[in-house]
């Protein structure tokens, strides 16, 4: 079972998000969009877009040499980017598109458990920034929520758990 272990704001400059953007209908069997994860390690697309960045993903902010997962529902459309956070004007691989995001603050949640637990826990993240005063930005710019699959992630504890960062732009 997971659980939100940490909850803090992080202020962030701005950043160009590239990546390659899915909707409902490329969810996978599971209501997951695991393959095309699966598609980004086999082809390589990461270090295409790693390439284009002057320095160290690092450099945009602490935490953001991660893998994004970033999602919102407008208009009724459910949107699912997979790809890295780089430095604003960073340039954009041919096949590949971007968004734009100007200096901001993130409300952070740390979901803690077993891999397969730690998905799909946005609405839970977003009713605890809101209880600990919050307030989450929902205008056409910051109108998003991201996965961040940072070392946390990546490299289990000794139990076999791992961190899902789960944030959200808040004022």
């Amino acid at each position: 079972m997971a659980e939100i272990t940490k909850v803090y704001r992080q202020s962030v400059g701005a950043m160009r998000f590239i990546g390659k953007k899915y909707g409902d209908s490329d969810r996978g069997s599971c209501g997951t969009f695991g393959p095309q994860w699966h598609e980004w390690f086999e082809k390589s697309w990461f270090d295409v877009i790693e390439k284009q960045v002057p320095g160290s993903l690092k450099d945009t902010c602490e935490d953001f040499d991660a893998a994004i997962g970033l999602m919102r529902c407008k208009n009724g459309e459910f949107e699912y980017w997979i790809g890295y956070f780089t430095p604003a004007n960073t340039t954009v691989p041919e096949g590949f598109a971007h968004i734009d995001f100007p200096k901001s603050n993130l409300g952070v949640c740390w979901v803690y458990g077993e891999e397969n637990s730690v998905f799909f826990k946005e609405g839970e993240c977003g009713e605890r920034l809101t209880k600990e005063g919050f307030e989450i930005l929902t205008d056409d710019i910051h109108d998003w929520c991201f996965e961040r699959y940072s070392c946390r992630y990546s490299t289990p504890d000794e139990k076999g758990n791992v961190i899902l960062d789960i944030c959200f732009y808040v004022k």
